[in-house]
C-alpha cells in the first residue's frame, strides 16, 4: 500500500534558487516552456519561460550532440546542464546545456511572436488568442499585479479581523435593482446574475461583524467604452459598529497603502518590467461632491450640467485638480445626492438630499463606490416607500433589520480599473483575463 503525505519534493531546480546563487556551478536539471531560439553560429541560446520569470539557457554545439532543430518554440522541455553566473543573461545566470528532453511540442506556429517585448498585435487579436498573448512577458506581469492587489486587500483585511465569504451569484432580486440585471431562467422560474453581493454582505455583518469577498458581478449595461465591462471582479467588504463613513475610507486607504508596500517588496520584476511608479498613498484628500463640481468649474471654466451626479470629464478634472492642488493621485469625494445612490445608502442628517457615502477616484477615474448604510428598520422602510418601491422578494433581506443590526456600512473596488490606472493601461479590457463586455463572450 502506497500513501500520499503531502507535495513531493522534486529534483528539479527552480528558478528563484537560480538566480538568488544558491546553485552557482551545480549540476540541475530544470524544466520550462522554450520563449525563443537564437542560434548564434556555434552557440544557440535557449530562453526558457517559467511561472516566475525567464531563464537563458546556452548549448554549445562542439560539445554536445543535441539536435537544434528539434527545439522549436512553445515546446515543453526539461535542460540538464551546469549553472554559470553571466551579467549579460536574465537575472544574472544560465544554464550550460549538456542534454534537453522534449516533454512535448507544439502541433502548429504560433500566432504572433509571444517573445517580442511588446505584442506586435491589435487589442481585439490579443483579446481572440488571449491564453496565447498572455504568454507574453509583459502581458502577463499584468495579472501578477493584480494578482498582488488581490493577495494584499486579503491580507489586510484577515490582518483587520474580517471574515470571507463566497456570496451566491444567482438570485430572484438584484439588491441594486433598475433594469441592467441579466434575466435567466432557473428551473422554470425567473432569475438573475447579482449586480453586487450588497444585500449578503449586510446580512452577514450581523454574524461575523466584518466580511470581505472578491467575486464576479454582472451589468446589463449596453455601453462600449473603455471603462465598462459586463462582468468585472469587485473587492467588497462591509464592516459593522462604525463610528461614520470615514470608517469606511480609513479601511481602504489603510488596504491602499498595505498593497502598495506589498507590490514593492515583492512584485518589483513585474513593476520594473511594466516601467511602474507606485502612487502615493499615505495622505488622501477628501472632498465634498458638490464642492468638488464647484471647484472644477471654476478652476477649469466648465459649465456645471448634472447636477446630481459626476459626468466622465468631470471625475477626470477633478482628478488633475487634486494632483495639482495636492499632488495627489486619489481623492475621496464624499456626500453624493441622495436621489443617485441606493435605498439603503444613510442619507446626511444635516442634510437629507445628500447621503453619508463616497465615491474613490484614481487619476481621475471612479474606482471605489462605497458609504454608510440605514441599519434602522423603520428607517428602511420609509426610505422604501419614500422611494415608491415594494419590498417583494427582500422579505429575507429586512427580516435581518427587524432582528436589529449595529450601524454599518460598506464598499466595493473594480479590481480591473484599480489595476488599469495602475499599470497606466487606458483600457479595462488589457487588465481583464477573459473581457465580457456588448459583443464578446469568448474566449
Amino acid at each position: 500500500m502506497e500513501f500520499v503525505t503531502g507535495t513531493a519534493k522534486k529534483e528539479r531546480a527552480e528558478l528563484a534558487a537560480i538566480l538568488a546563487g544558491e546553485l552557482d556551478e551545480k549540476q540541475v536539471t530544470v524544466n520550462g516552456i522554450v520563449h525563443t531560439v537564437r542560434a548564434m553560429g556555434e552557440v544557440v541560446f535557449v530562453i526558457l519561460r517559467k511561472r516566475d520569470g525567464l531563464l537563458q539557457c546556452v548549448l554549445e554545439m562542439k560539445e554536445t550532440d543535441v539536435d537544434v532543430k528539434l527545439i522549436r518554440e512553445a515546446a515543453a522541455v526539461e535542460v540538464s546542464g551546469v549553472i554559470r553566473r553571466e551579467e549579460r543573461a536574465p537575472g544574472g545566470f544560465e544554464v550550460r546545456i549538456e542534454e534537453i528532453r522534449i516533454l512535448s511540442e507544439p502541433a502548429e506556429p504560433m500566432p504572433f511572436a509571444v517573445s517580442r517585448w511588446k505584442l506586435p498585435v491589435t487589442l481585439e487579436t490579443n483579446l481572440d488568442h488571449r491564453a496565447v498573448a498572455l504568454r507574453n512577458m509583459r502581458e502577463r506581469a499584468k495579472f501578477k499585479i493584480q494578482e498582488g492587489i488581490v493577495r494584499g486587500f486579503r491580507d489586510f483585511l484577515y490582518g483587520e479581523g474580517f471574515t470571507e465569504v463566497h456570496t451566491p451569484k444567482l438570485g430572484a432580486k438584484s439588491a441594486e435593482g433598475g433594469a441592467n440585471l441579466f434575466k435567466l431562467e432557473y428551473f422554470h422560474r425567473p432569475a438573475v446574475l447579482q449586480q453586487s453581493p450588497q444585500f449578503y454582505k449586510q446580512m452577514l455583518v450581523g454574524v461575523f461583524e466584518r466580511v470581505f469577498e472578491t467575486a464576479p458581478v454582472f451589468r446589463a449595461e449596453k455601453h462600449n467604452t473603455k471603462r465598462h465591462l459586463n462582468e468585472y471582479t469587485s473587492l467588497d467588504f462591509e464592516m459593522g459598529f462604525i463610528d461614520d463613513f470615514t470608517d469606511l475610507m480609513e479601511m481602504e486607504a489603510g488596504f491602499l497603502r498595505y498593497t502598495m508596500r506589498l507590490l514593492e517588496a515583492e512584485y518589483a520584476g513585474e513593476l520594473a518590467l511594466l516601467g511602474i511608479t507606485l502612487p502615493d498613498t499615505e495622505r488622501i484628500p477628501v472632498i465634498r461632491f458638490d464642492e468638488a463640481k464647484q471647484k472644477v468649474a471654476e478652476a477649469y471654466g466648465r459649465q456645471i450640467r448634472s447636477p446630481y451626479d459626476l459626468e466622465p470629464e468631470e471625475e477626470a478634472l477633478i482628478g488633475q485638480y487634486v494632483k495639482e492642488t495636492y499632488g495627489a493621485d486619489f481623492v475621496f469625494v464624499t456626500h453624493y445626492p441622495s436621489r443617485k445612490r441606493p435605498f439603503y445608502a444613510m442619507d446626511d442628517p444635516k442634510d437629507p438630499a445628500y447621503t453619508l457615502s463616497f465615491d474613490l477616484l484614481y487619476d481621475g477615474l471612479e474606482i471605489t463606490t462605497g458609504g454608510q448604510r440605514i441599519h434602522d428598520y423603520q428607517m428602511l422602510l420609509d426610505k422604501i416607500e419614500a422611494r415608491g418601491m415594494t419590498t417583494e422578494g427582500m422579505e429575507q433581506y429586512l427580516e435581518v433589520f427587524r432582528c436589529g443590526m449595529p450601524p454599518h456600512g460598506g464598499l466595493g473596488i473594480g479590481l480591473e480599473r484599480l489595476t488599469m490606472k495602475l499599470i497606466g493601461e487606458d483600457n479595462v479590457r488589457e487588465t481583464t483575463l477573459f473581457p465580457r463586455d456588448i459583443t464578446r463572450l469568448e474566449p
